[in-house]
């Protein structure tokens, strides 16, 4: 029996670089990229703009559409690429019909990202074509020709990481240091490349270093800096307790730098992780001139490490965190939200481990309005007994602040500015007393931070207050 085969002429054309002239018109659209910022390379970035945007317009058959354009971003992948990302977008909503790039490795150096990215362009019926490869992507060849050259630019992008990473770390090892200085408080760069004190901003940074000093948490700090309209590092208005913290903990600022502190896990996904010991690390000592003595940075972190870490660590969220100690277990008090979702919302603070273990305390729980009224009479109380106070640290203080012997000995230092920063906080702290009016009439933030240590509570009829020179008061 014979057969009758008909055969039925295809009516579209496949995109090719053959039949590409003959298509009537394509929407077309081209990537440039440039992986830096520098002058050099800005000359190039304008070029490929400007050179494909003329390129597109020329051909008749093509109807122009954007030059889609990343500056200074890498190719290793696509996450942080925003103009990439918007034109696969705008491709693949059916807004473009050809993609030109002057190469593979600018589309992209993973082949991860180039094929899956290619795959689904296809899938939309949308094309790309590489110039420097001559590869049209609906070649029968362009997928093989795409993988081998997805592949190379994988590896030369490997090499160059490579590179620059042991470039970095040579440079680490030589102890050369350098910071990120448009987003670094207190330094400029020098003429060497080297750190400079900025007097101006110095300023900030002992701010924040005299005021944890005085008993203000990172999360007060952070509030008052905002109110004062202080810029951020980063020149923004909004400080966060996590800023001022990491200020707080920077080496930098008494004279030292520990180098490598984070590496990048993988050169494509460019991740960061903070080093705990996997790659060496490079401790400078007396690198620069420093803006926070030594002794003092010492002092803080040890206040930081006692009062912020382990079980019974202090909280910062508010002007009594770390100020209210249980009289039952000796742990902090703790802000807790009552009622959060009607309106009878309020603040309380109490125990934090109040519920811990088998017996739990028995200590009350007070609002903040209860404890400024306390902490009035507790002033006002304490008010009885300043001409003594201020007439008996005036006979003692040469005595008990006496650092003339440590000073001798540098290799008790740190003692002698321990007991030079005592003294300052007990000098401010009768500064306050004495410009305190004869009755203490209303609650405010300095006078809590300037006087007082911290508060214990036993129980209701029994709260203590301790001041800074040492006092107990209890109201």
């Amino acid at each position: 029996m014979t057969k009758n085969v008909i055969i039925i002429p295809a009516t579209k054309e496949k995109y090719n670089k053959d039949s590409v002239q003959n298509f009537k018109r394509r929407r077309v659209a081209a990537y440039a990229r440039v992986s830096t910022s520098h002058e050099e390379q800005q000359s190039s970035y304008e070029a490929q703009v400007e050179y494909y945007t003329n390129y597109i317009k020329q051909q008749k058959q093509w109807e122009f559409v954007s030059v889609y354009a990343d500056e200074g971003i890498t190719g290793c992948n696509t996450k942080n690429r925003d103009g990439f990302n918007s034109m696969i977008a705008d491709a693949l909503n059916n807004r473009i019909d050809l993609i030109i790039t002057k190469s593979v490795s600018r589309f992209a150096r993973n082949t991860v990202d180039s094929l899956t990215t290619i795959r689904k362009l296809k899938e939309k019926n949308v094309e790309c074509y590489f110039e420097k490869e001559n590869i049209w992507t609906f070649d029968s060849k362009g997928e093989l020709l795409l993988t081998i050259m997805s592949s190379l630019a994988q590896e030369e992008s490997r090499s160059i990481s490579e590179n620059c990473t042991w470039g970095q770390r040579k440079r680490f090892a030589d102890g050369k240091v350098t910071v990120p200085f448009q987003r670094f408080l207190g330094y400029d760069r020098g003429e060497d490349g080297n750190l400079v004190i900025n007097e101006e901003q110095a300023k900030t940074i002992r701010k924040i270093y005299g005021l944890f000093l005085q008993g203000r948490s990172p999360y007060s700090i952070a509030k008052l800096l905002t109110k004062e309209n202080i810029l951020t590092p980063g020149s923004k208005k909004v400080w966060s307790q996590s800023t001022v913290k990491s200020i707080l903990t920077n080496e930098k600022y008494k004279g030292d730098a520990l180098l490598q502190k984070v590496y990048t896990v993988d050169f494509l996904s460019k991740k960061k992780k903070i080093n705990e010991g996997e790659i060496p690390q490079y401790y400078v000592e007396g690198n620069h001139k420093a803006i926070i003595p030594p002794a003092i940075f010492d002092i803080v972190q040890k206040k930081i490490k006692v009062h912020y870490s382990g079980k019974n660590r202090r909280s910062s969220v508010g002007i009594f965190s770390g100020k209210i100690k249980c009289g039952d277990c000796g742990s902090w008090y703790g802000a807790k939200v009552w009622h959060s979702t009607d309106k009878y919302r309020r603040t309380v603070w109490q125990c934090n481990h109040k519920f811990d273990g088998q017996k739990k305390c028995s200590t009350p729980h007070l609002n903040e309005e209860i404890l400024k009224e306390l902490f009035v009479k507790a002033v006002n109380l304490l008010f009885t007994e300043k001409k003594k106070m201020i007439e008996d640290y005036n006979t003692i203080k040469n005595t008990i602040y006496d650092t003339s012997i440590l000073e001798i000995e540098q290799k008790r230092l740190q003692q002698c500015m321990e007991k030079q920063n005592r003294k300052k906080a007990m000098e401010k702290f009768l500064n306050q007393i004495k410009i305190l009016d004869r009755i203490y009439m209303e609650f405010d933030e300095d006078s809590w931070y300037s006087l007082i240590e911290y508060i214990t509570i036993f129980d209701k009829k029994d709260i203590r207050f301790t001041f800074k020179n040492g006092v107990e008061i209890r109201v």
